[in-house]
C-alpha cells in the first residue's frame, strides 16, 4: 500500500484533510437465524466485497475489480440488471427495452432494442457456457440469444404479479421464472418445488436462486426474508435488518449458505457463507434513501482534485466532499471540518451498521474526537468514496488497516 501521508496545517483546520495511501418448506420472510456481517479480516466488522455498481443512467463504478467500460452518452431507457460472467472477467448490462451493452469477456448475441415490446424487461440470465443469454419481461416474455434456447413463457397468461427475475437450471436446459408474489413457472427441465404464490408477504420477492444441483431454490424479497424450497436449506435471513433494499442472493458453491446482496454492495452471508467473501458482484443502485443520493453525487465528482479547504464544485478536500453530498443530495448540512463532524453532524453508529452515505472517519486516538484528520462516505462491501491523495477517488475502508478508524460513523 506504500507509505501513508497525513496533512495537517494546525488545530483550527483539523479535517481540512487530503490523506492517502502509498415438498417445500417455507419459512417466513422475517424469520432471522445466524447470519453474519463479520469476518475476522474485516474493517468494521462487514464483509468486503469486490464488485461492480451500475446506476441506472448506465454509469458503473468498480470496487476491487477492474473496470471494462459503460455506456456513453445519453440511453435510450434505463439499465434495469448488471449480470457479471461466469468467471467474473466481463458483465453484461440490460436496459427496459431490451438493450444489451457488453463489456471484458462478456460477448454480444443479440437484444430487443429494436422491437416493441409489450412488457419492459427486467432480467437477464446467461447460459451455462456463457455463449448466449435470456431476456425475461415483466410480463414472463422470454428472448433468447446465442446457444440459449428457448422452452417456453408466460407472455400469453394473464399473471397475479409481475415477474421480476428468472435463474437457468445448472444443466442451461431450462429455467424458472419468479413473480413479485414468489410465484414459480418453470420451463424446460427446471421442477416446481413449491412456491409463495398463495402467501400474503411482508416485502415483495425480488430475485431467486438456484441450489448448485438444481433440485431445490431460494427465494429472496426485498427485506432479505428468506423462502426455501426443495433440497434449498434455509441458513437465516436479513428481513427488517437497517439497510439499502435487497437486490439478490448469491449461493454458495456447496449449497450451504448464501450471501444475502443488498444494492449498495453489501453482502451478509449465511451458513458457510459467513465464513467466506463472496465472489465478485454486480450490482445496481437504484436510489432509495438520502444516502444512497449522497453517494451517487459522490460518484459524479471522481476524479477531481482534493484541495485543501475545496468545497466543490473544482475539487474537495475531504469533509468538503461529505458536506457537499448531502448538501446536494437531500439539503442536509453540519459541521465543516472533520473532527466537528464526527463530533456533531446526525447520529453515531456502529461501524457494523454502517449504510450508504454513512460518514466514517480516522484519527488518531480512538477516544478523543479533537484528534479526527480525515472522514470520507460510506458506499457498502467495505467500500468508500474519499477526497485523499489528489483527487476524489474510490477504496477500501481498511485501506491503511484498523488503527486509526474511528469507533463510531455518524449518519446525518
Amino acid at each position: 500500500m506504500g507509505q501513508r501521508w497525513k496533512c495537517r496545517l494546525g488545530p483550527w483546520v483539523a479535517g481540512l484533510v487530503c490523506a492517502t495511501a502509498v415438498g417445500a418448506v417455507v419459512l417466513p420472510a422475517q424469520a432471522s437465524g445466524a447470519g453474519a456481517r463479520s469476518v475476522a479480516h474485516s474493517v468494521g466488522g462487514q464483509i468486503e466485497t469486490n464488485f461492480w455498481l451500475a446506476t441506472t443512467g448506465g454509469s458503473l463504478y468498480s470496487f476491487g475489480l477492474p473496470s471494462y467500460g459503460s455506456p456513453t452518452g445519453p440511453l435510450n431507457q434505463p439499465i434495469v440488471s448488471v449480470v457479471p460472467s461466469g468467471d467474473r472477467r466481463g458483465y453484461w448490462m440490460v436496459a427496459s427495452d431490451g438493450g444489451i451493452f457488453s463489456y471484458g469477456d462478456s460477448q454480444f448475441y443479440g437484444s430487443t432494442g429494436s422491437l416493441r415490446l409489450n412488457r419492459p424487461i427486467v432480467g437477464l440470465a446467461a447460459t451455462p457456457d456463457q455463449h448466449g443469454y435470456w431476456m425475461v419481461a415483466s410480463d414472463g416474455g422470454i428472448f433468447t440469444f446465442g446457444d440459449a434456447t428457448f422452452f417456453g413463457s408466460t407472455g400469453s397468461l394473464v399473471l397475479n404479479k409481475p415477474i421480476v427475475g428468472m435463474a437457468a437450471t445448472p444443466s442451461g436446459s431450462g429455467y424458472w421464472l419468479v413473480a413479485s408474489d414468489g410465484g414459480i413457472f418453470t420451463f424446460g427441465d427446471a421442477a416446481f418445488y413449491g412456491s409463495t404464490g398463495s402467501l400474503t408477504l411482508q416485502k415483495p420477492v425480488i430475485s431467486m436462486a438456484s441450489t448448485p444441483d438444481g433440485h431445490g431454490y431460494w427465494l429472496v424479497a426485498s427485506d432479505g426474508g428468506v423462502f426455501t424450497f426443495g433440497d434449498a436449506g434455509f441458513y437465516g435471513s436479513s428481513a427488517n435488518s437497517p439497510g439499502d433494499p435487497v437486490q439478490r442472493m448469491v449461493s454458495t458453491s456447496s449449497g450451504h449458505g448464501y450471501w444475502i446482496v443488498e444494492q449498495n454492495g453489501t453482502a451478509i452471508g449465511f451458513g458457510d457463507a459467513a465464513s467466506l467473501s463472496p465472489p465478485p458482484l454486480a450490482v445496481l443502485m437504484n436510489p432509495v434513501t438520502a444516502g444512497d443520493k449522497a453517494v451517487l453525487y459522490a460518484f459524479q465528482q471522481l476524479g477531481k482534485p482534493c484541495i485543501w479547504g475545496g468545497n466543490g464544485p473544482e475539487g474537495f478536500d475531504c469533509s468538503g466532499l461529505t458536506l457537499a453530498s448531502w448538501s446536494h443530495a437531500d439539503g442536509i448540512g453540519f459541521a465543516r471540518v472533520a473532527n466537528d463532524q464526527y463530533h456533531t453532524a446526525g447520529t453515531p453508529v456502529t461501524m457494523s451498521s454502517l449504510q450508504a452515505g454513512d460518514l466514517v472517519f480516522w484519527g488518531y486516538v480512538q477516544t478523543d474526537w479533537t484528534s479526527v484528520y480525515h472522514t470520507a462516505l460510506y458506499v457498502g462491501g467495505n467500500r468508500i468514496v474519499e477526497a485523499t491523495g489528489d483527487h476524489v477517488q474510490l477504496n477500501a475502508l481498511g485501506q491503511w488497516g484498523a488503527s486509526d478508524v474511528m469507533p463510531v460513523g455518524r449518519r446525518p
